[in-house]
């Protein structure tokens, strides 16, 4: 066992204990949205037939919050260099606070995506941002003040992915779940230390809140879950670029969110095609199509947690690999897609689903 390995390990029992506490916090905090009752109506986009309390990720990001702020005064192995902790801080905060206004007042997408940019470039601006990419042939390409555009990308990207991804019960909270475990393996073993508490961390938020939306949905997360989770997995994928003591691959987090990501190109790349307006909220990611063909909502879920666990064991083997072959083992999530996206099209077309 290497040394960051063996200091994980011993560790590991007092951050356990940590998630479970900020679990009951966050579950405490979900009974009581529940018990407020923020709507969230059915309409013909939508899975739910009936009135459903949303905004349950408020519970997740209270205990990852309160999680954060423990860290920040009292885990000095766990701490970024303070000017990029204080980012962190302050680029979750907002977020959280944009997604809840989104929640109650139902914001526009232009403004939405304003709201987030300013949320992102609060992260950016205290110095969070990806300097260079390790490739396999070609070495190490260094990207300047290119890296800041690079980042804002990409956290735009993965926030607004797993907003879309979450129209099922229990989908986006497992696969965020089974990241963050996956995230904290990753990052313990190769002595990444902040990105393996703070995943911690946000599975314990995560957790807490799980058994209210799924299987049945007694609440959702809504935007200030969906997109909090996002917003923060892919600031740990910055964070384990360069922040820490041995880079880890800025491609953790694309290849732990691989079904999400892909569900979401897809889906823009098919409705720009055919010329649909973009902005518009529709129902035609694969795996709505898939549950408006008969698939069972559970199992689309379930499906989506395989995928982001064989994302988490396509990016142990990435990081294993010789140089030359790491590219293949991105081909095996792919594959695996592509094949979801073959049956999900065959399923609509023999339910008569003629247009998604």
């Amino acid at each position: 066992m290497t040394l960051p390995a063996a200091l994980a390990a011993l560790a590991l029992p007092r951050h356990l204990a940590l998630m479970a506490g900020l679990a009951i916090v966050s579950g405490i905090i979900v009974r009581v949205m529940i018990a407020i009752g923020v709507p969230d109506r059915p309409d013909a986009r939508k899975a739910h037939s009936q009135v459903t309390p949303k905004s349950g990720g408020v519970g997740i990001v209270a205990a990852f919050l309160l999680g954060v702020l423990l860290l920040y005064h009292y885990g000095q192995v766990s701490r970024l260099a303070e000017p990029y902790f204080r980012g962190v801080i302050a680029a979750a905060a907002l977020m959280a606070a944009v997604s809840l206004l989104d929640d109650l007042f139902n914001l526009s997408f232009v403004v939405k995506l304003l709201a987030q940019i300013v949320a992102a470039g609060g992260a950016v601006a205290s110095g969070l941002w990806v300097q260079s990419l390790s490739l396999p042939y070609y070495g190490v390409v260094g990207f300047g003040w290119v890296g800041v555009g690079i980042t804002m990308g990409f956290l735009l990207l993965v926030t607004n992915a797993m907003n879309f991804i979450d129209g099922l019960n229990g989908l986006a909270a497992g696969v965020t779940l089974i990241a963050c475990l996956f995230l904290a393996g990753i990052a313990g073993l190769h002595g990444g230390f902040f990105v393996y508490t703070a995943s911690l961390l946000l599975a314990g938020g995560v957790l807490g809140f799980l058994p209210y939306n799924f299987p049945a949905g007694r609440i959702f997360m809504g935007d200030v879950g969906s997109q909090f989770c996002g917003f923060m997995l892919a600031l740990f994928g910055v964070a384990a670029t360069r922040f820490e003591g041995v880079p880890l691959s800025f491609l953790l987090v694309p290849f732990l969110l691989s079904g999400v990501l892909y569900d979401v190109a897809f889906t823009l790349i098919r409705r720009a095609l055919a010329g649909e307006n973009l902005a518009r909220a529709h129902n035609g990611h694969l795996y709505q199509v898939a549950r408006r063909a008969g698939l069972d909502a559970r199992a689309v879920a379930a499906l989506h947690w395989g995928f982001a666990g064989l994302g988490g064991l396509a990016a142990l083997g990435f990081l294993a690999a010789p140089p030359a072959i790491r590219p293949a083992m991105g081909l095996l999530p792919l594959a695996v897609q592509l094949g979801w996206t073959r049956y999900v099209i065959a399923r609509a077309r023999a339910a008569g689903l003629a247009r998604w």
